[in-house]
């Protein structure tokens, strides 16, 4: 059982964790294949693109729009077309607006009014800073996989983060949707963390056998359990 009055800091993963990654991906997606006579489920583009995604990444580092664009040419190749230099684009040009699931914004509130948040993505800054202006919350710290030149689960990004947050672990707790790039790395470097497995949902990233110290099935049932009125106020951040 995790001692929620323990942590000082809460980082997040943010697209599959605050952001609807799923429906921004395959609303991106669908209209590309369908004008090449292709149709398929959402369950079937979303394994596409956890296929995909992390081949690109692993062949060397890229800034996340041209990952992106590289994902799209590989599933053209998959399924047997060309995309033209417009559906190249179709996830990075999209991924400023995808959607944010409903209860992101109430409950990021609520945890910042006790502990000091944080986000580390696999994003470009120029990508974030739109989701930002969604989100409307001021993080502390923001790593995103451009700044460090890498994505999770390199483990770098999270000492990238820990520099930034100066933070022992033992005082930081992260919260992912992403078991692959998220919840298998805290595991590695003893990070608490919190795996966010909203039900139903097909999944854009890979399956691993990584053991979070807790599950819920949203932010909102997260907060409500950190926040709790009965808790005592999170310890004062240690800045020295």
């Amino acid at each position: 059982m995790l001692d929620f009055d323990r942590f000082q800091w809460i980082s997040f993963d943010c697209y599959g964790t605050l952001i609807d990654w799923e429906t921004g991906i395959c609303e991106a997606i669908a209209p590309v294949l369908a004008s090449h006579g292709i149709h398929r489920s959402r369950t079937e583009i979303l394994s596409l693109f956890a296929d995909v995604e992390p081949r690109v990444q692993r062949a060397g580092y890229l800034e996340y729009r041209c990952v992106l664009r590289c994902v799209m040419d590989l599933i053209g190749r998959e399924l047997g077309f060309e995309p033209t230099e417009s559906e190249l684009g179709c996830l990075g040009n999209s991924l400023p607006r995808w959607p944010v699931f409903p209860d992101t914004v109430d409950a990021l509130r609520a945890l910042q009014s006790r502990f000091k948040l944080a986000v580390i993505s696999n994003v470009d800054d120029d990508l974030f800073a739109g989701t930002a202006e969604a989100l409307g919350i001021d993080f502390e710290v923001v790593v995103t996989a451009q700044q460090v030149g890498s994505y999770k689960p390199s483990l770098g990004n999270f000492h990238a983060a820990a520099a930034c947050m100066a933070v022992d672990t033992d005082a930081w707790l992260h919260v992912a949707e992403s078991l692959y790039h998220d919840i298998a790395p805290a595991n590695q470097l003893g990070i608490a963390s919190v795996w966010v497995n909203r039900s139903n949902r097909g999944g854009g990233t890979r399956r691993v056998d990584a053991i979070p110290d807790l599950e819920v099935p949203d932010l909102a049932m997260l907060a409500r359990k950190m926040c709790r009125r009965d808790r005592r106020p999170a310890p004062a951040p240690d800045n020295r």
